[in-house]
C-alpha cells in the first residue's frame, strides 16, 4: 500500500486509516478469513448442513458483512489509492462474488470466498518468499513449458499413428493420446494400466514409452525444480543483501551522527578555550 500523507486527511479519515493499518485489525480480519474457510468447508458436509445448516448460513452472512465493512473502511481511508494494491483488488473481486444472489449455478462462485484464505501468503514472510520465487521463475518456466509441449505433441502424434487403431480408448485421437501420455508422465498406473496392455499387442512398445518417461518425468520436470530452487536461492540472497545494505546504512547514519556530535564537542572545546584565554588575558593585564 502506498504511503499516504495523513496530514492531508480529516480527523475521521485519519482515525479509520490508523484503524485499518493497525496490527490488531489485520490479525482480526485474518482470523475471520480462517474462520470463514473452516465454515465453508463445514457447509460441504450434508450431515452438518442437516443439523446446523441454519447456523452456518447466519455465520456466512455475518462474515460476509464483516468483509464488506472491511473493504468500505479501506476505501474510505485510502480513497483511489485502494486500487493500487493487488490484494485489495483481489479481495474486492472475491467479496463481490460472495454478494451474488443464491441461485442455481451461482453457488459455486459464492464458494470462491474461501480463496481469501490465500491472503495469508502476504502476511507470513516465508510464504511471501515462496510466492515471489514462483513469480520470478515464470519466465524460465515458459521456455520449459514450450519445450515439454513440443515433446508431448511429437509423441502424441506418434502414439496416435502407431497405437490408435488397436487402442482407440487411449490413443484413438490426438487429444486422447496427449491425455494418456500425461497420465504416463505422472507415473500414475502407467505400467499395468497402459504400457503393458499395449506391449501385449506391440512387444516393442517399451522403446517408445521408456524414452518418453525419461524425457518428461525425469528430465523436463526436474528443470522446473531446478528453476524454482535457483530462483528461491536468488531471492534469499537478495533479501540477505538487502538486510546487509540496511545494516550498512544504519551504521553509516550512526557514524555520521557520532561525527557530528564529535565536531560539535570540538567546537565547544575551542569556544571554551577561547573564553579561558580571553579571561586569562584580562586577568594578566
Amino acid at each position: 500500500m502506498e504511503v499516504l500523507d495523513k496530514s492531508q486527511m480529516d480527523a475521521s479519515r485519519a482515525w479509520v486509516f490508523n484503524l485499518v493499518e493497525s496490527n490488531w485489525f489485520k490479525n482480526a480480519i485474518l482470523g475471520v478469513i480462517i474462520f470463514n474457510a473452516v465454515t465453508l468447508g463445514m457447509s460441504t458436509s450434508g450431515y452438518l448442513m442437516s443439523r446446523i445448516g441454519g447456523v452456518l448460513s447466519v455465520v456466512d452472512n455475518v462474515v460476509l458483512t464483516i468483509f464488506v465493512g472491511e473493504l468500505l473502511l479501506k476505501f474510505y481511508a485510502y480513497r483511489m489509492a485502494f486500487f493500487k494494491s493487488a490484494w485489495n483488488i483481489f479481495d474486492l473481486l472475491v467479496v463481490g462474488l460472495g454478494l451474488m444472489p443464491r441461485q442455481e449455478g451461482l453457488s459455486a462462485l459464492r464458494g470462491l470466498r474461501v480463496i481469501r484464505a490465500m491472503r495469508l501468503l502476504s502476511v507470513v514472510p516465508q510464504m511471501r518468499a515462496v510466492v515471489q520465487a514462483l513469480l520470478d521463475a515464470l519466465p524460465g518456466m515458459g521456455a520449459v513449458i514450450v519445450m515439454i509441449s513440443i515433446v508431448f505433441y511429437v509423441f502424441g502424434v506418434m502414439a496416435t499413428l502407431m497405437y490408435g487403431a488397436a487402442f482407440p480408448e487411449w490413443f484413438g485421437t490426438l487429444g486422447r493420446s496427449l491425455y494418456s501420455l500425461f497420465q504416463i508422465m505422472t507415473l500414475e498406473s502407467w505400467s499395468m494400466g497402459i504400457v503393458r496392455p499395449v506391449m501385449i499387442e506391440f512387444p516393442s512398445a517399451w522403446a517408445f514409452f521408456v524414452p518418453f518417461i525419461i524425457i518428461t518425468a525425469f528430465s523436463v520436470l526436474n528443470l522446473f525444480i531446478g528453476l524454482l530452487v535457483n530462483t528461491m536461492q536468488d531471492a534469499v540472497e537478495e533479501e540477505t543483501e538487502a538486510e546487509f545494505d540496511n545494516l550498512r546504512q544504519l551504521v553509516r547514519d550512526e557514524t555520521d551522527t557520532v561525527d557530528r556530535n564529535v565536531l560539535a564537542l570540538m567546537e565547544e572545546v575551542r569556544a571554551m578555550r577561547a573564553e579561558l584565554n580571553a579571561i586569562n588575558g584580562k586577568g594578566g593585564s
